[in-house]
């Protein structure tokens, strides 16, 4: 089977791409389950011992996996990027990735609404001297103010997953090349068939693969992809001392996500987009947060920067009590009470945060793969307790 070109056809990249060999026959690659690699002589070994973090031929499954390998292939590929390693968890992912250019003295830039445990990484960073400021980062202005001479990060996150702000990702690439800024950003939300953050200028694209990558809820995981570069000093250094690369078998799995990839996401959206637009005309509703509608604050950007939005939203209810909206939230049938989301299942989650408007009570719903009436009519019959 010939080989595809990086960046070529996503659908091709998640069918076929880095699966050219086919041992035995195998339509599915096996799950390389083994914790080293054997070499018929000690010259070859020693060889392979000198670019141990270089990839194939592999030598010890902590850095590298035949299994692992050909997820990260095709997750850089339809990022368009370089290299990818997976890891065993989305926040490891940004440990290991903010690390990388975060040392003592250092300054990182981050949204104010990005993912909870990335900011509270930030704060636990400041026990060894790293500093940090959170920004809306709806303003390019917002986030070039806040730049300081230490700065060495800027962190985004568009949409964020629960206010779903979106940032102007061209500009405030353009402002961190001109600064020497490294530029990070959670793409776990779009996933590359909705936007790839690396034709824009970032620097380094994360991902949560226990959402849409995994797909089916029974993974962990997380992805850095950069370019090869940074990937292989990302290797040497950060991932090999205090991360470890994903288990062979939860690979395996996470490529059987890659394979469904495209029409989940169709569908999440889908349904997304069908409930969302049917609570922004119900009267017990202040504000629907999702990136598709028309009346969403940066429509224009939205269009500008992606090719679609997925399963996940937020609304603000006009009763603004902690027991109306735990009792919507129980009432509801088909949607799971839990906090992830990208799998196959709905899913609800009330939540105090702030927004623009001081600390308010949202509900985040994500839409799985149920028929988008059935939960348009779930989500109806709960919204008597609001």
């Amino acid at each position: 089977m010939p080989a595809f070109e990086l960046g070529g056809d996503p659908d091709s990249i998640l069918t076929h791409y880095a699966e050219e060999d086919k041992p035995f026959g195998a339509v599915v690659p096996p799950i390389f389950q083994n914790s080293l690699f054997l070499f018929d002589k000690a010259e070859d070994l020693a060889d392979a011992l000198t670019h141990y973090h270089e990839g194939p031929p592999f030598v010890y499954s902590r850095s590298g996996n035949p299994t692992v390998d050909i997820v990260e292939r095709k997750i850089a590929a339809l990022e368009g990027m370089g290299g990818c390693k997976i890891t065993s968890g989305g926040i490891g992912a940004i440990a290991v990735a903010l690390s990388s250019e975060l040392e003592a003295g250092a300054h990182a830039v981050i949204v104010d609404s990005a993912y909870g445990p990335t900011r509270g990484y930030l704060e636990f960073m400041s026990k060894f001297g790293v500093s940090h400021t959170c920004v809306p980062g709806t303003s390019v202005d917002e986030i070039a103010d806040a730049v300081k001479p230490e700065t060495k990060a800027i962190y985004l996150e568009s949409p964020s997953s629960i206010l779903f702000r979106l940032q102007d990702l061209p500009a405030i690439s353009k402002i961190a090349r001109e600064r020497k800024i490294t530029t990070f950003i959670d793409n776990t939300y779009c996933t590359p068939l909705y936007m790839r953050p690396a034709e824009y200028g970032i620097d380094v694209v994360l991902h949560s693969g226990s959402k849409y990558f995994g797909g089916h809820s029974d993974i962990n995981a997380g992805a850095i992809c950069a370019d090869s570069v940074r990937i292989e000093r990302i290797v040497r250094n950060e991932l090999s001392y205090y991360a470890s690369l994903l288990h062979p078998f939860s690979a395996w799995l996470m490529l059987r996500g890659l394979r469904t990839l495209r029409v989940r996401v169709a569908q999440h959206e889908i349904a997304a987009n069908y409930v969302a637009g049917w609570l922004e005309t119900q009267p017990q509703i202040e504000r629907v947060r999702h990136i598709s509608l028309e009346s969403f604050p940066q429509r224009d950007l939205f269009l500008k920067l992606m090719k679609g939005s997925t399963g996940l939203f937020s609304f603000e209810p006009k009763v603004q009590t902690r027991e109306a909206v735990f009792a919507f939230a129980d009432a509801l049938k088909i949607f799971g009470r839990g906090i992830s989301w990208g799998g196959f299942e709905s899913l609800v989650v009330p939540l105090h945060h702030p927004t623009e408007n001081g600390p308010r009570w949202l509900v985040r719903l994500f839409c799985g793969l149920e028929d988008p009436e059935e939960l348009r009519k779930d989500v109806e019959q709960a919204l008597q307790y609001l």
